[in-house]
């Protein structure tokens, strides 16, 4: 953990500006909002990895005090706890070392929290934030039936003969019921844990970084735990009313971790190929273009579930090795 001081305050004041004039810039409402929305997370998790908690908490701090006056401060809750928050919490968690004789590991070197752990954090933390969201904002059916009517109206403003019969606007509402707190959630973890992957090497390439670079196809997986939590939520979307938005929330959530990890096996497992490179490519492309073979890179995280430890030499940060618990 870095010492608290001058400079790392400092830094985490100046990321903490960055991130409100970025979120700021998003509410002109331009087709570049989304994307300084997800930059937002990059200044927090930068000054929280490199230079320590301090930074970090400064950061989450300033930024929402200039959201609050220049905006809304209950919009600027809603992003502290959607997406401030969870930024400072996953550096905290990625700086957490111990010495890796106390799990039995050699005696002069460090144990790093667990890649494993961090995604299933930050996929617990998402969902916990969006549901205590969707709680005070009175997110529930009726808003769902609103908005399909309005796109519905939109379309028929577009091309007169555009209709639907009652029963299809019935089934689509009940499909936006769901869908949409699982694609929220699911692109909110990916958002992150994009923001995380990018800060990461941001400070790793300035030479800032406590947590030494590791392998992220051999231990990015969830933990093993969460698959009850994805099976539970899959129960859940089957039940109506409320709890199968909730259950929708949490198969995008813990769904959008296990296909992360799924990415990261399709990674370790064409390592070494001549063919590599195409195969990845057209594996990316065609779950961004057809949708459909997520699932099978969804089926293979939650098939490997294995929990892997980045071993460092105590006081030096460029070898790492990995140990499986």
């Amino acid at each position: 953990m870095k010492i608290l001081n001058a400079t790392s305050l400092l830094t985490g004041a100046l990321a903490g500006v960055t991130v409100a004039l970025l979120l700021l810039g998003a509410n002109a409402q331009s087709f570049l909002a989304i994307f300084l929305v997800a930059a937002a997370a990059l200044p927090i998790l930068i000054a929280g990895l490199g230079w320590g908690n301090a930074a970090a908490a400064a950061a989450v701090v300033v930024a929402g005090l200039g959201l609050a006056i220049f905006s809304s401060p209950l919009g600027a809750l809603f992003l502290v706890i959607l997406l401030l928050a969870p930024a400072a919490w996953l550096s905290h968690v990625a700086n957490l070392a111990r010495p890796a004789s106390e799990l039995g590991g050699p005696a002069d070197a460090l144990a790093w929290y667990p890649l494993s752990d961090i995604l299933s954090q930050l996929v617990l933390m998402v969902t916990v934030a969006a549901f205590i969201i969707g709680a005070v904002t009175g997110y529930d059916d009726s808003l769902a039936s609103v908005v399909v009517d309005q796109v519905v109206v939109a379309m028929k403003a577009q091309d007169p003969a555009y209709d639907l019969s009652p029963d299809v606007i019935a089934q689509i509402k009940s499909a936006f019921h769901i869908g949409w707190p699982m694609m929220f959630g699911t692109l909110w973890v990916m958002i992150l844990f994009a923001a995380y992957y990018i800060a990461n090497r941001v400070v790793q390439l300035s030479g800032k970084n406590l947590r030494p670079r590791e392998d992220m196809p051999s231990t990015l997986r969830m933990h093993r735990f969460s698959i009850f939590a994805f099976l539970a939520g899959l129960i859940l979307a089957f039940t109506g009313g409320t709890l199968a938005t909730v259950g929708g929330l949490i198969c995008g959530t813990f769904g959008a971790g296990f296909l992360l990890a799924g990415f990261a096996v399709f990674h370790f497992r064409t390592r070494g190929k001549s063919w590599r490179l195409p195969v990845l490519w057209l594996g990316y492309l065609s779950v961004f273009i057809f949708t459909i073979p997520a699932f099978f890179f969804l089926l293979s995280g939650l098939m490997d579930t294995r929990r892997a430890i980045a071993l460092s030499p105590a006081g030096k940060t460029s070898e790492t090795e990995t140990k499986d618990l």
